[in-house]
């Protein structure tokens, strides 16, 4: 889709598989280029940002931003100071403390890993057996999996959003609609369109002003004409944006991406 957006403009960009280099001599970078970060892998693409960065190379994202937006712990502390609301979390750093604050949120909570995609790993806790039960596995998954990110489970109509935001400027918005309590696309949820009415713009211009950023996908749970924000991503997939909304979303970003090699950068 990229790869078409950018012939169809006439807009000359190479597409390299970073899994098929090695750094440095296998990327051809100089300081002035622009690159758009696509890896599958949260950590491969951190890495390649923060290697090209440190060549004078503008990524998108940056890699502050993937830093933010990649790790939960930090989008949650981020949205606390900019006031941003979003459902009420915990971070634990025991099995102990996880389980005490998963009772005080009050059942059912949500246990996130801080860094995964896709719904992966995510679980739905009912009681404190649950609960026990899930920490202890946690603890044997390895270090990335023992600080405890503990989220209120919020009831949904059938439906979260995902919004898409491009060069500061929201473009597209899809109810994610699913039968099962976990609504990402890439678990079988369908896309469906939704206006960008002027309630969903403003949260999204905050959530712009907080992170920064050349392309947020940010999830939202809504009650009435309010907003919460679940989860910020600065390395979405938007094929199910596209489906659902029409928007040209691969468009926004190339034209976006020549806009920075002319010198908004």
């Amino acid at each position: 889709m990229l790869k078409k957006a950018a012939d169809d403009r006439g807009i000359s960009c190479r597409f390299v598989d970073i899994r098929g280099i090695a750094w440095p001599g296998g990327l051809d970078v100089s300081e002035g280029d622009v690159a758009l970060c696509r890896c599958v892998s949260h950590g491969h693409n951190l890495a390649i940002a923060k290697l090209m960065e440190s060549r004078g190379v503008r990524t998108v994202n940056h890699s502050s931003v993937m830093e933010a937006c990649g790790d939960k712990v930090i989008t949650a502390s981020i949205l606390d100071v900019a006031g941003i609301p979003q459902p009420e979390y915990r971070v634990a750093f025991s099995q102990e403390e996880a389980v005490n604050a998963a009772e005080s949120l009050g059942y059912p909570v949500v246990f996130k890993p801080p860094v995964g995609s896709w719904g992966r790993l995510i679980s739905k806790v009912n009681d404190k057996d649950c609960a026990e039960s899930l920490v202890e596995h946690k603890s044997f998954m390895g270090p990335n999996h023992g600080t405890f990110f503990i989220q209120e489970y919020v009831e949904k109509p059938g439906y979260d959003v995902r919004a898409l935001v491009v060069g500061g400027k929201p473009i597209s918005a899809i109810k994610r609609a699913s039968s099962h309590w976990i609504t990402n696309t890439a678990r079988g949820a369908e896309a469906q369109s939704i206006p960008l009415d002027d309630s969903l713009t403003d949260v999204l211009s905050s959530v712009y002003k907080a992170f920064g950023g050349d392309l947020l996908a940010v999830d939202l749970f809504q009650n009435g004409n309010s907003w919460s924000v679940n989860e910020v991503n600065g390395q979405a997939e938007f094929h199910g944006s596209v489906e659902g909304s029409g928007v040209d979303v691969a468009g926004a970003i190339i034209s976006h991406c020549k806009s920075l090699m002319e010198g908004d950068k």
